[in-house]
């Protein structure tokens, strides 16, 4: 219901980007102020603003993938030139308040014909740069190496652990990415690999080629196997411009997802705990969104960890970095997470720090370690500006 909330606001918004426009072109040429010049640019305009609900309201198969494609990457373009405007909009209203306009040499940008024109141009330059390199960026797969102590130990004296999430497979996806990421996992040799979350976007008939797909996946190669949590993207339901409109305990679980993950020969984990080899625990917890959404419960930290042998090392997966605290005071050695993406886009990557503990990266709770990983793949704005998708690799050693 979020979505009809915001709806006035959104069109506001598209009716001041789109007025700014107008002007912006009037002011290039004084025949772009014509009737034909403007009608068919409000209309293509107005069909970009839409795409996002076109692509809800249209569920035939290759129209709703191709509006869904379009609305993803008009709504990070969107963002960019609404900042862009508000920017310029904000600084002439201020210096006009202050009385800056009048002082050179700020004046010819106010008086000149050429300067709006020009302003304008260069605007659109930057905004088309940046979204281009947005969506080339986000399909670059870094890996990241880091070292880990844990303060327990076991009879092994290391284990390299593959940290993913967040892979979004869907309208943001394709089976090259997948390979991608198969193969540099691979590449990284590991023992363990765990997937946290977020491994679908919400519609099961948007993963580009299922089977190929699951294929890709169970190619992975690592000593003990792979395993997963679910993230609060892994549930079935429509989306509107990133927001869904599910009651609580309305939906139920799609059985093409587990029956996907095990083709894929991922073994998914919800409020269980498993002892690999004998020598250290691995656990996963539910994703809180998802198990609402479908009527579940979900197990605290303290009953997750009832009745385990506290001198074993403990890895947790959970897909949302909330309950830090909870999961160091229970003797969590390692919690793995996602679904912060890292803001994803500037200025979110910066804002974000505001409302999460650990919003991206590793951070020491006590002597326990939350490593939040931004995510292999994207949610939303097909795009990546100011972070990162990644694959981490963690080398861990035990005391």
């Amino acid at each position: 219901m979020i979505a009809v909330f915001l709806a006035p606001f959104y069109l506001l918004l598209n009716y001041y980007v789109l007025t700014w426009l107008l002007a912006w072109a009037r002011a290039c040429c004084c025949t772009f102020g014509s009737l034909w010049f403007r009608i068919p640019v409000i209309l293509l305009y107005s069909f970009l603003a839409l795409s996002p609900l076109s692509s809800f309201l249209i569920t035939a198969a290759p129209w709703h993938r191709a509006l869904k494609v379009l609305g993803n990457y008009w709504l990070g373009t969107f963002s960019y030139i609404l900042l862009t405007i508000l920017l310029f909009d904000a600084a002439r209203r201020l210096f006009r308040l202050l009385g800056w306009a009048d002082v050179h040499p700020i004046r010819p940008l106010f008086s000149s014909a050429h300067a709006f024109p020009a302003i304008g141009f260069l605007t659109v330059f930057c905004i088309l740069a940046v979204s281009a390199f947005g969506i080339l960026h986000a399909r670059r797969l870094y890996v990241r190496e880091y070292p880990i102590c844990i303060e327990k130990s076991c009879g092994l004296s290391g284990l390299r652990l593959v940290l993913v999430s967040d892979l979004h497979l869907g309208y943001n996806s394709s089976v090259r990415q997948v390979q991608d990421l198969a193969e540099k996992i691979n590449a990284a040799e590991p023992d363990l690999v765990c997937i946290a979350g977020d491994i679908f976007d919400n519609e099961f008939d948007a993963i580009p080629s299922p089977d190929e797909t699951a294929d890709i996946l169970a190619g992975l190669q690592s000593r003990y196997g792979v395993y997963a949590c679910y993230g609060n993207h892994d549930v079935s339901e429509k989306v509107l411009a990133g927001f869904t409109f599910s009651k609580e305990g309305a939906l139920k679980e799609d059985p093409r997802f587990p029956a996907f993950l095990k083709q894929a020969g991922i073994h998914v984990l919800e409020d269980e705990v498993i002892c690999i080899d004998g020598e250290f625990y691995l656990a996963g917890r539910k994703d809180p969104s998802k198990s609402e959404k479908e009527g579940e419960t979900r197990m605290s930290f303290a009953g997750l960890t009832e009745g385990l042998d506290r001198t074993r090392p403990l890895i947790v997966m959970d897909h949302q970095p909330k309950e830090l605290s909870q999961a160091a005071a229970t003797g969590v050695d390692l919690d793995l997470s996602g679904h912060t993406h890292d803001g994803q886009i500037f200025p979110g990557n910066l804002m974000l720090r505001l409302f999460w503990e650990n919003p991206c990266g590793i951070v020491r709770k006590g002597s326990m370690y939350s490593v939040v990983t931004s995510g292999a793949g994207v949610w939303g704005p097909a795009m990546r500006v100011g972070t990162d998708s990644e694959i981490l690799v963690l080398d861990i050693s035990f005391h």
